[in-house]
């Protein structure tokens, strides 16, 4: 999967929870929601991409905080 498709996808969730008044609960709940329901292969090109070009790469702010903070949290763990 292309790492633009993911994060668009990945700006929708955002867009989602940023309607929550809690921005806490929000960046929780789009790191949980990718946590979750992403395979591992998405959510390595997802921080793949965050990793080479951060914002750049077209990031919303809140999901780019969300990968950033919970970060080690969404990395999948070795086979």
């Amino acid at each position: 999967m292309k790492a633009d498709h993911l994060i668009d996808m990945a700006n929708q969730i955002g867009m989602f929870f940023e309607s929550l008044p809690d921005r806490e609960e929000a960046l929780t709940g789009i790191a949980e929601h990718i946590r979750k329901f992403w395979e591992p292969r998405m959510r390595r090109t997802l921080l793949a991409a965050l990793d080479s070009e951060g914002k750049d790469a077209g990031f919303t702010q809140i999901v780019f905080e969300a990968l950033t903070k919970y970060r080690e949290t969404l990395m999948p763990v070795a086979a």
